[in-house]
């Protein structure tokens, strides 16, 4: 008998199809949403949760700023894991707590349990973010990826844009329950969507991503990134101005400028419609343009709008436009300032894009709870806390965007780092 050969390693196993630009946007657009169906749906019902549960604005606010610090608290957990076990897991799991935490909000019986809720709603919310962000870090290159997540923003505004109108009407007529049951209704879908389309997209898995030592180098290296700490700040600053008018605007339009609490989602919307229609032009702009001329371009924007709105307060004009009207203004550029900065922060890292998106969450939230506090606490029962916190993100958009980012060397492509 002639001597067998040697073994051979045998042909890869198949993989599946990979994920195609329609499947990410659409996947992407969806776990994006979550964040704002989590807290932009209900904001019609905080004014009255201080009568339900007979507490005060602070501690109402809490079940905002709860959210928020632990959404960004768990990113610096959950990016790493996603790194290390797969993106797929790691957001089914967390889809399934979002959609169990969103049931026990509806349900909760005292303001402490819906906080509680809350902050397992957020760590579900979580885990759907940071991935998003890393599947197209792991698919594309900047600036494809910037397209990419201008895309799933113009799906994602729909959330927002739909959510406090649809909030507003649910609470006149059934109270805050009946929000966060839609929520979960939703939250189901979606889980069911994405066990049957999304494939695994962390081709270079790192068993070592989440071990202490691991994580203090990684983050070490992220934070000490030009390109990171330059689009981070962006990306922070002009969602900070949002979570300002987030947080603040039912409170603000509705006790002090006087606007009914079932028109009050529709102010909050027409803002949204800038949102969708800067996403619109993010992409158009990037691909005449680029990414940097584009953030020059919508940080002046922020500046202008955020400028107006503390002007006009300044002026004394206390009108439901003088706020809506600038806050759509500042809305249209931060649909071109976050697409682009989630982009350019996160690609820098291809093999550690999770705990990369999970950084640039933490720090993006943090920043919004401290926003979040600061309104709540600064609140006098007039417009100017709000409208003038607006005005200074902006300020710092702009200055972000013109004094750093535009001084970046240009990242390379994925095909361009390979050796």
């Amino acid at each position: 008998m002639t001597p067998a050969a040697p073994s051979r390693p045998g042909p890869p196993a198949p993989r599946r199809a990979p994920l195609s630009d329609r499947t990410a946007v659409v996947l992407v657009g969806c776990f994006l949403m979550l964040q704002p169906l989590a807290t932009d749906f209900y904001l019609a019902s905080l004014p009255g949760l201080t009568r339900t549960f007979a507490a005060s604005i602070a501690t109402v606010q809490l079940t905002l700023s709860v959210f928020i610090l632990a959404f960004g608290t768990m990113q610096l957990v959950i990016g790493p894991l996603s790194d290390r076990i797969g993106r797929q897991p790691v957001i089914l799991g967390g889809l399934a707590l979002y959609l169990l935490a969103s049931v026990a909000c509806a349900l909760a019986p005292s303001i402490e349990l819906l906080i509680a809720a809350r902050a397992l709603q957020a760590v579900g919310c979580c885990a759907a973010v940071v991935v998003a962000r890393a599947i197209v870090a792991d698919v594309f290159d900047p600036l494809h990826g910037a397209k990419v997540m201008a895309q799933a923003s113009t799906l994602l505004a729909i959330g927002p844009l739909l959510g406090p109108i649809l909030g507003s009407w649910l609470e006149v007529r059934y109270g805050f329950r009946a929000t966060f049951a839609v929520v979960a209704l939703f939250a189901a879908v979606l889980l069911a969507a994405t066990a049957r389309k999304l494939t695994e997209t962390n081709e270079g898995r790192d068993p070592l991503a989440t071990r202490p030592r691991s994580l203090v180098r990684t983050y070490a290296r992220v934070l000490r990134s030009p390109h990171f700490l330059s689009y981070m700040l962006v990306g922070a600053a002009s969602y900070a101005g949002l979570f300002a008018f987030i947080s603040g605007s039912s409170f603000v339009l509705i006790r002090v400028v006087g606007v009914a609490t079932e028109n009050y989602g529709y102010c909050f919307s027409f803002g949204v419609l800038g949102y969708m229609g800067g996403t619109i032009a993010c992409r158009r702009l990037l691909a005449a343009r680029g990414m940097v001329r584009t953030l020059k371009f919508s940080s002046a924007v922020s500046a202008a709008a955020g400028l107006a709105m503390a002007g006009l307060a300044a002026a004394g004009v206390v009108h439901w436009a003088a706020i809506v009207l600038p806050q759509f203004v500042y809305m249209f550029a931060h649909g071109m300032n976050f697409p682009c900065a989630q982009a350019g922060a996160v690609t820098s890292f291809p093999r550690q894009a999770g705990a990369a998106a999970g950084v640039l969450g933490f720090l993006t939230m943090a920043v919004a709870a401290a926003v979040g506090w600061w309104i709540g606490a600064s609140n006098d029962g007039t417009v100017i806390p709000l409208t003038f916190t607006i005005a200074a993100a902006a300020l710092v958009v702009l200055a972000a965007a013109w004094g750093w980012v535009a001084r970046l060397v240009p990242v390379p492509s994925p095909q361009q780092r390979l050796p």
